[in-house]
């Protein structure tokens, strides 16, 4: 997953607005913790394409 250090800082969850942190090949919500896909380097933040944590 290629996403650049600037564009993490200024991303956040649709859901709760918290930062996101990157993790293998999804972005996770540092406060809801949904997980969202990253699908050809390209963040989806979708709340229903988001998972929950298991």
């Amino acid at each position: 997953m290629k996403i650049d250090d600037w564009l993490l800082e200024i991303l956040a969850c649709p859901a709760c607005k918290s930062p996101l942190r990157a993790e293998s090949e999804e972005l996770a919500c540092t406060s809801c913790g949904l997980i969202y896909p990253v699908r050809d380097d390209i963040p989806v933040l979708l709340v229903d394409e988001a998972r929950k944590p298991s």
